[in-house]
């Protein structure tokens, strides 16, 4: 990076880290990191203060796809006065999910993250299934996950215990920290993650808890709070969009609203990750094409006779093959479109100039 030690000090108080090739900048031109983005712009960071600032055109067509317009977490080259984003710093990290809804489109939740805290509550909201879909979206996203159980202060704590040796049976080799969000001795084990250069990102089911221990780790009550359903112990929104937060112990936490639905891109890997074991077990079978139905010599049946392999731990694996299968044949149309539609303009753009003429 060509401009100041003292800039540099600066922007890794917001979590800058230099890229492994510097960076060119030109006269007037400064690093800033996006904190927020809201409708009408972004609020951005440059180690001492907050600005707004405006995308460039570019960012702002249709064609542009989400994934490369500027979110919650990038560093940014920006110009002018009000300030203009007109580069994305080359991201070392990048957590996505599909959009909801029946167009494939990537949303970008956080960039440039160290770390994915995954909150679930040991009340009702106790749900390993939902853990290993997250564990999915995470494991290519180049950050490490580190699972939170929040409400320990809401349940007794021999349940809390028989819970958490039950996620820890079926995600084994992920960190896990069970924790009262109120007490700041108890998520006082996450600063290790929350250090000088630092970022983590929050992500969980509305009323996990996310926003209270976001006020925890601050020192202060600024992340409103509210109480959750009695049946189903989900909450309201109450974090209504995504923000970057500087806190005391040096780091920077990404807060999150809650995720309805975790959708896939159709570019995850089972074959790592918390499903690797069952990967690997298919491949032990005689036939390389096996169904593991009534093949003889099936690994993948004679472990859930057996008892090795859980059999709800089956059924999510193939839910989640099944819908990794819809999401990347979807990913490929939408790809073969995209070539088709650059070729077809390419043919008319090639037949207006032999008819009129370059202009």
């Amino acid at each position: 990076m060509t401009s100041n030690d003292d800039h540099e000090r600066r922007l890794r108080a917001i979590g800058w880290r230099a890229p492994p090739t510097p960076l060119a900048l030109q006269s007037g031109q400064r690093v800033m990191r996006v904190i927020a983005q809201h409708r009408n712009g972004y609020r951005l960071h440059d180690g001492d203060a907050e600005f707004p600032a405006q995308p460039a055109p570019r960012f702002l067509r249709r064609s542009t796809p989400h994934e490369q317009r500027p979110a919650v977490g990038d560093f940014v080259i920006v110009e002018g006065n009000p300030a203009v984003i007109e580069q994305i710093v080359p991201r070392r990290s990048v957590l996505t999910r599909a959009a909801a809804g029946e167009r494939h489109q990537h949303q970008l939740i956080a960039a440039n993250i160290d770390s994915v805290f995954v909150l679930m509550g040991l009340d009702g909201d106790f749900n390993p299934r939902r853990i290993e879909r997250y564990l999915v979206l995470i494991q290519g996203s180049g950050a490490q996950p580190v699972i939170v159980l929040s409400k320990l202060d809401k349940v007794e704590m021999a349940a809390a215990t028989t819970m958490r040796a039950e996620l820890a049976a079926a995600i084994p080799g992920v960190e896990m920290h069970a924790i009262n969000a109120k007490d700041p001795a108890s998520v006082a084990p996450l600063l290790a993650h929350l250090q000088l250069g630092d970022t983590a990102v929050l992500v969980g089911s509305s009323g996990a808890g996310k926003s209270t221990l976001t006020n925890t780790l601050l020192g202060v009550e600024r992340q409103a709070t509210s109480t959750v359903r009695d049946h189903d112990s989900r909450g309201r929104h109450t974090t209504t969009h995504r923000a970057l937060i500087a806190l005391p112990s040096g780091g920077c936490l990404i807060d999150t609203p809650g995720m309805r639905e975790l959708k896939l891109t159709g570019e995850e890997d089972l074959s790592t990750g918390s499903f690797a074991d069952i990967e690997e077990l298919a491949l032990q079978c005689r036939f390389g094409d096996c169904t593991h139905g009534n093949e003889p010599s099936c690994a993948v049946r004679a472990a859930l006779d057996s008892g090795v392999l859980d059999a709800q731990r089956w059924q999510a694996y193939l839910k989640l093959r099944d819908e990794l299968a819809v999401a990347s044949d979807a990913l490929e149309a939408q790809l073969k479109r995209k070539a088709h539609a650059r070729v077809a303009n390419k043919a008319l753009g090639k037949r207006l100039i032999d008819k009129y003429g370059r202009r």
